[in-house]
Parts: structure tokens; C-alpha cells; sequence
């Protein structure tokens, strides 16, 4: 948190001593600062003591302004940017490829097996078997793909309730669409994807040297692990031509006898496999451009609000004390301060960077000059842990920032301790792990 040293000499002039304060624009708010203090200081009707609360005031209600400005740059800048929900940015070719691999269990429906009244059971040993498969593709956006996918060795030919083998291949071409990111927008984490798939290709019987070819369509559904991997479940139906078994069906001997489902032999499947994610396997959304533009105008409009009231309370102060006479007195040195805050890693009692122990510093200086009291806060983030066990890290983390203090020289009996437990402050969470230190008031 911000704060700053100044000096109010006789002829009222203000030096500014220091100033610390992170920000973006640290010199341009450094100027401001400056340039206010020595407008105030032309009023020298005021009497000296009035005219150090006018100051006091007015710097308070300035850095705090400032401080605010600061920390929402610096919050857009963490936190995640708006940005379209549907709309992500193009990757390049070589990005969003995988490989898939997985056992199959499968059953076969053959057309000449029609009107024998056979059992329709996919368990039946002349009608189920396993097999395997391997597929690699590419999403080209979220929601769309292509899949080249190979299955077979294992199959049947249906003609009865006997099992005879069909040893196979199928090879198909599938269009993929990511039905989940089509509705529910992009989102990289998702657990469950649901994905239809429709396609077709060319299959062989190596027991009886034929070819086929088929019509393909599906369900394919991935269940996310990790960036790199993914459990796919599918479901899927291969409608061939009659000879794929070895077997003429009804349709070849006569055209007229059957139609749909019964002039095909069909072939239905399900597996269970895993899913291997290439190079970059993310997208990047696209800013949302509007909305961005929203939210700035939003922070200005509330910035220049703020900026307004500090300067509605300047006035009122100076109509207040207008008519009063300035007295000679000694130069003075003023201490504005907010609370400074040091940060914490989750669960953590040991500071997270040194670099919050700058302003800490100052601090513990002014204190030791001027024999003032410090307070010293510590908080948690409710958001984690148990109620008794924030409690315990609040305590440790204020009696951890007091050690520091007395390792700068400030004597421990001047500093008071104090935990706050777990508490939801400050956005984003990671904020509330801290602890505060002040100037005793």
C-alpha cells in the first residue's frame, strides 16, 4: 500500500520527502502528488496547525485514489481478460493433433441372417468378438475435426448360430463435431466432451478376400485427465455392403427381397480407449473487445468520482478555515500512510517476496524516529482451510512480519499482533492472504 513523507517549512512551502507507491505510471503519479502539495501551500491564511490537518486530509484521500487506480491496472492485468465466448483465435497447422488408441467389442448383423430368427444378443459367441483400433486427427476449430481411424482383426460371418471367423480391416474417414463447445462455448478444462462423428470408408475381409465399402456414424465421448491425456468412450455403427462376411446376402440373389437395416451387413461397436494430445493442444480466445472497452470507461468513471469528492472535500476545508490567521512555527515532518501489505503463498507462514519488506522498512524508520506504536494485522483467505486452522495462520503470519520489524530495530513492545482469521476482502482470493502494518494512530 502507498504512502508518503513531506515537510511543511515556515513560509509554507512543501517538500515532498518521499513517496512509494506501485503503479504503472509511478512518475506521472509522483508529479500529481508534487504539483497538489505545492497548490496547497499557496493558502497561507490558514492557521499552521489547521493547515497540516488540511494536508493530512487531503494527501490521505489523494493516495488512497491513487492507490485504487493502481491496483486495478494492475488487476486487469492478472486477471483474465473478458473475451467472446464462442470465438477463439486461429492455430497453426501443426497444433490440436492426436492419437487414439483402444479395445473394441463387436457384433455383427449380417444380411443373410434376416427372417432365421436368430439371437440378437452382441455377447453371442458366433456374433461378438473383440478387436482393436488406432485413429489420428486433428481439431481444426473447438467444435470441428477430422479423424482417419482403422479397426478390425477379429470379426464374424452370421449365417447361423455357429461361430466362423472373419478376420478383418476397416479404415474411415470421420468428420468430428464438438457438440459441448459448440453450445456450452470453449473451455479447456471441461471434463466431459460429447462428440458425434459421422464418416465413411473401405473395409476387407482377409478370410475371404473381399472389399466393402461402408457408411460410418457415431458418438465418441472423452473424458479429460490432463492437458496431454483423455479417456474416450465410443459408440459407433459400420453399415456395409453384403459381401464384407464372404457371404451373398438376400439382396444380390434378389434386389426386391429386403431394404434399410436388412439388405446390409452391419457392424456395431464399443471401446474404450485413451486419447494422446499432440503439440499445442489449447486454443486462445478472442478478446472481447467490447466488453474491455466497457470496463475501462467503468474504472475511469469511478476514478473521476473519486477525484470529485477529494476535490468537493478540499473546497469545503478551505471555506471552513478561510478567516483563519497563520501562526510561525518549527518545520514539521508529516507521515500519510494506508496500511502497508506484505503477501503470503497459500497456507504459508514464511513471506513470499523480500520485495514487500521495502515499504515495511520505512516504516519500521519513521517508527524508530519518532517513537510511535505499530499494529501489525494477519489475515487468511476463507476460501481455504478450516475456520480454527486460518486463525492459527493469521496469528503466525502477523507474529512473522513483527520479527521482521524487530530484526529493522523497532523495539517489541511497540508492536501489537493481532490474527483476523480467514476473511474475503479483496478480490482476487490470493490478496487476503497477508498481513498489514500501520502506524499506530
Amino acid at each position: 500500500m502507498p504512502f508518503c513523507i513531506f515537510e511543511i517549512n515556515q513560509d509554507y512551502s512543501i517538500k515532498l520527502v518521499k513517496i512509494s507507491i506501485f503503479a504503472p505510471d509511478y512518475e506521472k503519479i509522483k508529479k500529481i502528488i508534487t504539483n497538489f502539495a505545492m497548490y496547497l501551500g499557496r493558502y497561507r491564511i490558514i492557521e499552521r496547525r489547521y493547515f497540516c490537518l488540511l494536508i493530512k486530509l487531503v494527501m490521505k484521500k489523494l493516495l488512497i485514489v491513487l492507490a485504487l487506480a493502481g491496483v486495478s491496472t494492475a488487476s486487469m492485468a492478472q486477471d483474465s481478460d473478458p473475451v467472446q465466448k464462442y470465438s477463439v483465435a486461429t492455430n497453426s497447422f501443426w497444433n490440436n493433433w492426436f492419437i487414439q488408441v483402444g479395445g473394441e467389442w463387436n457384433a455383427w448383423y449380417s444380411d443373410q441372417e434376416h427372417g432365421k430368427s436368430l439371437p440378437v444378443s452382441p455377447f453371442k459367441s458366433f456374433r461378438g468378438s473383440p478387436s482393436a483400433a488406432i485413429a489420428v486427427g486433428k481439431w481444426f476449430t473447438p467444435g470441428i475435426g477430422l479423424r482417419t481411424k482403422l479397426q478390425g482383426i477379429w470379426g464374424r460371418t452370421v449365417v447361423d448360430e455357429n461361430k466362423r471367423e472373419n478376420k478383418y480391416w476397416n479404415l474411415n474417414e470421420h468428420v468430428l463435431l464438438n457438440v459441448s463447445n459448440m453450445v456450452c462455448g470453449y473451455n479447456p478444462n471441461r471434463v466431459w466432451n460429447f462428440i458425434p462423428f459421422f464418416g465413411g470408408g473401405l473395409g476387407r475381409s482377409m478370410t475371404h478376400d473381399l472389399y466393402a465399402m461402408n457408411l460410418s456414424v457415431g458418438v465418441l465421448n472423452t473424458f479429460r485427465v490432463c492437458d496431454r491425456m483423455a479417456i474416450n468412450l465410443e459408440l459407433g455403427w459400420n453399415r456395409f455392403e453384403e459381401d464384407m462376411d464372404g457371404r451373398w446376402g438376400n439382396t444380390i440373389a434378389d434386389p426386391h427381397v429386403n431394404r434399410g437395416w436388412e439388405d446390409k451387413d452391419n457392424l456395431l461397436y464399443a471401446e474404450l480407449g485413451l486419447t494422446f494430445n499432440l503439440g499445442k493442444s489449447t486454443w486462445n480466445k478472442t478478446p472481447d473487445v467490447d466488453a474491455l472497452k466497457a470496463l475501462s470507461q467503468a474504472q475511469m468513471d469511478a476514478l473521476n468520482a473519486q477525484l470529485n469528492d477529494a476535490a468537493s472535500e478540499n473546497a469545503r476545508l478551505k471555506n471552513m478555515l478561510a478567516n483563519q490567521q497563520p501562526a510561525e512555527t518549527k518545520t514539521i515532518k508529516e507521515f500519510v500512510t494506508t496500511p502497508v501489505s506484505v503477501f503470503f503463498n497459500i497456507n504459508k507462514t514464511n513471506i513470499a517476496s523480500q520485495k514487500d519488506l521495502v515499504n515495511v522498512q520505512s516504516v519500521a524508520k519513521y517508527a524508530k524516529e519518532n517513537n510511535s506504536n505499530i499494529n501489525v494485522v494477519g489475515y487468511a483467505d476463507s476460501a481455504t482451510g478450516s475456520v480454527n486452522g486460518n486463525q492459527v495462520l493469521s496469528d503466525k503470519r502477523a507474529e512473522t512480519v513483527a520479527n521482521e520489524l524487530v530484526k529493522m530495530g523497532v523495539s517489541r513492545d511497540k508492536i501489537s499482533t493481532v490474527g483476523k482469521g480467514g476473511v474475503d476482502d479483496l478480490s482476487p482470493i490470493s490478496f487476503n492472504r497477508r498481513a498489514t502494518v500501520q502506524i499506530a494512530e
